[in-house]
């Protein structure tokens, strides 16, 4: 009678441990697509004019008027060049400035 009850004991382990690992994997599903949909950086190539030049970087105006870093360049301020402007960070500024 012993080996009845331990099998019995074992199969609740058993489907806890896949319902916990169900629930991780969906966790890490989760997480992966918040990363690639939110936090990846969507680059397109835009005109910008540089402001200023910076330790950090070419600090830069896009046409549509937002400050972006646009990283080292070999421009003076004034000057408009060709710059990777990453969008998600224009679709955030907009919306911490209700004016806009």
């Amino acid at each position: 009678m012993s080996a009845v009850n331990n099998r019995s004991d074992k199969k609740p382990r058993k489907n806890t441990t896949f319902v916990i690992a169900g629930v991780i994997a969906l966790g890490a599903g989760l997480l992966f697509a918040y990363l690639m949909f939110y936090t990846a950086p969507s680059e397109i190539m835009e005109i910008v004019k540089v402001i200023a030049v910076t330790s950090d970087g070419c600090i830069a105006e896009t046409m549509d008027g937002y400050a972006v870093n646009i990283g080292d360049c070999n421009a003076n301020p004034g000057q408009y060049v060709d710059a990777l402007v990453d969008q998600k960070t224009k679709e955030r500024a907009a919306l911490m400035n209700p004016t806009s």
